[in-house]
């Protein structure tokens, strides 16, 4: 991955012909970049619940494949980002960390899609996220954040066989720190839901 990230872009004020506003959920395993893409997209300065890991988090959170982080997040992180003059995307990051799971049901209320971050490092977290979308019948797309340093080269079809992705469940590559990046993912998700719409009407 392109080692440089996306500058955050001034402030943007919501254009009076948004007329449409979805609510997504990015979901994922702790440290998978779900913060970094919400940061990354949003054209507003993005509300953050991030604080510094202490030692009370030693034994509780596992951080032997993220060791270089050294903050996580507590509640859920907030942003906003036009996909074009009428339909707007409100962006809820929810904690990875399993003690957090809880927060899960009640940020799902009201969600129109999710993106479901992959690490391929460790993609046993993705289960949780996976399941409890289905749970809620809550339509979501799956994207593989590409790690600088990770050691395999999952295709997407051994990725989509490893989590028994159905193949109606769209699965991309990405890079959430790239503001482009993630914004394809959210407009993949958004076609997706629209074709799940036009599905649904012409179903007599």
């Amino acid at each position: 991955m392109d080692s440089a990230i996306s500058e955050p872009p001034s402030r943007t004020p919501l254009s009076d012909t948004a007329e449409t506003g979805l609510k997504i959920v990015v979901v994922g395993g702790f440290g998978v970049g779900k913060t970094t893409l919400v940061r990354s997209v949003s054209e507003i300065r993005p509300l953050n619940t991030e604080e510094v890991m202490t030692q009370a988090g030693v034994g509780v959170d596992e951080t032997s494949e993220v060791t270089g982080k050294t903050t996580t997040t507590v509640a859920f992180d907030f942003g906003r980002i036009s996909l074009n003059e009428r339909v707007v995307l409100y962006l809820f990051g929810a904690p990875g960390q399993e003690r957090f799971w809880f927060l899960w049901d009640r940020l799902f209320s009201g969600t129109l899609g999710a993106v479901v971050l992959v690490d391929t490092r460790r993609m046993d977290d993705s289960w949780y996220a996976i399941d409890r979308l289905e749970h809620h019948k809550t339509p979501f797309l799956v994207a593989v954040n590409r790690f600088d340093d990770d050691p395999f080269t999952h295709s997407l079809d051994e990725i989509r066989q490893a989590l028994a992705l159905p193949d109606h469940v769209p699965l991309i590559d990405c890079d959430a720190r790239v503001r482009s990046s993630g914004k394809d993912v959210l407009i993949t998700l958004v076609d997706h839901l629209y074709e799940l719409a036009m599905a649904q009407e012409m179903t007599p």
